[in-house]
């Protein structure tokens, strides 16, 4: 007796399941949908949408690219290519780590004057007129 594979149909998930396996709110699977992220299946006349299984990785894909810092413009740029346009998204990813990196910097910065602050403060004498911390933020910069 030969076995046969029976192929069946991707029965697909209601928004719920989806939002359980993608691991997000179903009020965000609603605004990926009016954003264009992701497609909107069909009402049938009777019973609930169903959105095929492929939606689950193409959501936890845009998730990680938040994560990584990409806005959803970026994301959706990234979604549009095909697995040959390796370029551009190399391109769209070195654009993001160059911002990225200046934020790095910037906070850096931040952190070492918070620093200089903070150790003038504790120098500061207790009891003088005005703390050093607001004395300092409140000089003009010039």
């Amino acid at each position: 007796m030969t076995q046969r594979t029976i192929q069946h149909k991707d029965p697909g998930l209601t928004i719920g399941q989806l939002a359980r396996a993608a691991d997000v709110n179903v009020e965000t699977i609603r605004y990926y949908q009016r954003i264009g992220l992701i497609d909107e299946p069909v009402k049938p006349a009777q019973g609930y949408r169903r959105y095929p299984s492929a939606t689950v990785e193409r959501i936890r894909f845009i998730r990680r690219a938040q994560e990584l810092g990409f806005t959803l413009n970026e994301i959706t740029d990234l979604l549009s290519l095909n697995d040959r346009d390796c370029d551009y998204a190399r391109m769209i990813a070195e654009h993001k780590q160059k911002i990225i990196r200046q934020r790095i910097d910037n906070l850096s910065a931040m952190q070492r004057e918070l620093t200089k602050l903070i150790k003038a403060c504790r120098k500061s004498v207790s009891g003088q007129d005005r703390c050093a911390i607001i004395a300092t933020l409140t000089k003009v910069s010039r």
